[in-house]
């Protein structure tokens, strides 16, 4: 079983401006919970009992505050007789603790960066499950995304790396994944509908083994690209591992891919959550 994920939240969310000057773009709401929540709910719901935030080095922080108890609040609900709201409040069970990793805005940048901080910071020798916080699958009463990838794993040495399928049309928006005998070649970066290598998007949803870990910390560790040059993106070490004989499984996942990284994807989401109610 694999008890630990990743999850960063940092960033200023620039694209959502100027919301996300006073929100988190984790934060932002989907029905009556966060976003991240989404992704937070449904790993405890596989097994996770540490979970690894990566929050931008800012105070104050708000996605501490939401996995807090509040005192004040607890309270308040139980001085006006309303304890069967104690539940709504408590966002966090006992078993379950949230570690946090601050990573400087101003440092190196992409997604490769909240990863290995985390992986050399706790010496993380085991396998992980990796989510972005402002995105997740929406597939109520059936499986959910962990779950898609817990079971094609079939040890501590594999990885695995979620595909959501889009209409070919869409291909040129995406990382497109190259998938052969059910396992990643390659994440092909917005091909053209014509050269695409299939359906499946890559949705940041992952996996990770130790190896595949230390060659992300090596990776962010070994390159000093400039703030202009490149992102330090995840993908780069993936293609390497697999190169190398890594192997990172396929899941394919029949639940609807919501991120809320745009005004269209939030309001799509908000629209989808609440429409399921």
């Amino acid at each position: 079983m694999i008890t630990k994920a990743i999850i960063p939240v940092a960033g200023w969310g620039t694209r959502r401006l100027p919301i996300t000057k006073i929100i988190e773009k984790s934060m932002l709401p989907v029905g009556n919970r966060p976003l991240v929540d989404y992704s937070v709910q449904e790993l405890i719901k596989a097994g996770v009992t540490d979970i690894y935030m990566v929050i931008s080095n800012v105070e104050p922080c708000q996605v501490k505050a939401f996995y807090q108890d509040n005192n004040a609040l607890n309270q308040y609900l139980i001085d006006r007789g309303k304890e069967d709201r104690l539940a709504l409040a408590k966002t966090l069970p006992d078993n379950v603790k949230i570690h946090y990793v601050a990573q400087d805005p101003a440092g190196k940048y992409g997604t490769a960066v909240p990863i290995a901080m985390v992986a050399e910071e706790y010496n993380i020798n085991e396998p992980v499950l990796v989510f972005m916080g402002d995105d997740f699958i929406w597939n109520p009463g059936q499986k959910s995304a962990s779950s898609s990838l817990l079971d094609v794993v079939s040890g501590a040495d594999e990885s695995a790396i979620l595909g959501v399928e889009v209409d070919r049309e869409q291909v040129d928006k995406y990382g497109v994944l190259s998938v052969e005998d059910g396992k990643l070649v390659g994440v092909v970066e917005k091909p053209s509908v014509e050269e695409a290598p299939s359906n499946l998007i890559n949705v940041s949803k992952y996996i990770m083994s130790p190896e595949l870990l230390q060659r992300i910390v090596e990776y962010v560790n070994n390159n000093n690209f400039g703030p202009k040059d490149q992102e330090y993106v995840v993908t780069d070490p993936i293609d390497a591992y697999i190169k190398d004989g890594g192997v990172m499984r396929v899941a394919r996942t029949n639940g609807e891919y919501l991120d809320g990284g745009s005004v269209e994807g939030w309001l799509h989401a908000n629209n989808v959550v609440c429409g399921d109610k």
